[in-house]
């Protein structure tokens, strides 16, 4: 048990990081609003274009379809944060106007939650040729907010995949069902915040939750006992795909298959900065997301635990001979795996939504 207490201590700071984060988001409560999709349909000439047909769809079963209005402006109330489908009716559109890009008639785009809009130009004519123009079609803002979209998400990604990179770095070991313990860490959340917690207090004990049961106890239950037995790491492989499928349904299982939101900050106002569009919650999730990669690595080169694990990477044969309980790192890389995780999919549960199978989506 001893050994338990010392490995949450990574969990602890990061619980720290996300009560600090998310009680900051408390100041935007009063501004929540449902995440909705808007944009503008306006000819070449400047003047609106009223009766365009755009439909909104995602896997999940959600679908809506508005019409832009007199000044060429539409809105559609989405169900949360999430990857949707647009589809825009050309045969809408007014004679001699075109979608400049033809592709942006059916496309793909992720909305983080608030208020997304996007851009759709339109040109004289049969349109621009997207097939020809491609990436010279899109514009700088679209460039600029597909970047920093990316930068947001990649960010989310980075904080789950270091508990991965620090698993196999010290274990060899492949893990296949990391993914799902973002979705495990998301849950958990979910489950505390629809007993009635506010997220502000469900997320931080989540992850201290994630990181001793899903991390610590894991490997005490699973791992520890098969590394004793020699299984070679091809088995234990295999293992993880096994125990990936059973998270995954597992959870659909309890939960259901439809996409869940937390009772808090499930849609902020958009703000905007210059050409982006974003939300609050998404920019104090990114910088506390950052905060944590910055302080795990300073804790892989700095503390004494992390110079010890870098020491079981390279050689734990080694490692074992000059005193370093190998045992012990591997433990307390487990939990701190599965803490990053957790906070993963509670940053990926908050900008987005809470689904089965969101780890394996990511």
């Amino acid at each position: 048990m001893l050994i338990a207490v010392r490995a949450a201590v990574s969990a602890v700071v990061l619980a720290v990081l996300s009560l600090l984060g998310v009680t900051i988001l408390g100041a935007s409560a009063a501004h929540a609003v449902d995440t909705t999709l808007v944009g503008n349909f306006t000819a070449p000439d400047g003047s609106s274009i009223p009766d365009v047909s755009i439909t909104v769809s995602d896997d999940a079963g959600f679908s809506d379809t508005a019409t832009s209005d007199a000044n060429g402006d539409f809105a559609i109330p989405l169900p949360g944060g999430g990857t949707y489908a647009i589809e825009i009716d050309v045969t809408t559109l007014p004679d001699g106007i075109a979608l400049q890009t033809p592709e942006d008639a059916s496309r793909s785009l992720l909305v983080l939650g608030g208020e997304k809009k996007i851009i759709t130009k339109l040109v004289e004519g049969e349109g621009g040729g997207g097939n020809d123009g491609g990436f010279l079609d899109v514009s700088g803002d679209q460039v600029l907010q597909l970047l920093f979209d990316g930068l947001l998400f990649g960010i989310m990604i980075a904080l789950g995949a270091l508990g991965l990179n620090l698993v196999f770095g010290t274990t060899g070991l492949t893990n296949f069902s990391h993914g799902d313990l973002l979705t495990l860490g998301a849950f958990t959340a979910l489950i505390l915040n629809e007993a009635g917690l506010h997220i502000i207090i469900a997320a931080p004990i989540a992850i201290v939750i994630a990181a001793v049961l899903f991390g610590w106890g894991q490997n005490k239950v699973l791992w520890r006992p098969l590394r004793r037995r020699k299984t070679g790491l091809i088995a234990m492989m295999i293992i993880t795909i096994g125990l990936a499928i059973v998270i995954r349904y597992g959870v659909a299982l309890f939960f259901g298959g439809a996409p869940r939101n937390f009772n808090q900050y499930a849609g902020q106002a958009g703000i905007e900065i210059g050409p982006v569009s974003t939300t609050p919650k998404a920019l104090i999730l990114a910088g506390l997301a950052t905060i944590a990669l910055i302080l795990t690595v300073i804790w892989v080169q700095r503390s004494r635990i992390g110079k010890a694990t870098r020491a079981v990477s390279d050689n734990p044969a080694l490692a074992s001979a000059t005193g370093i309980d190998v045992e012990k790192v591997i433990a307390v890389v487990w939990t701190l795996a599965a803490g990053l995780a957790a906070f993963s999919g509670i940053y990926l549960g908050l900008t987005q939504d809470n689904i089965w199978n969101m780890g394996q989506r990511v």
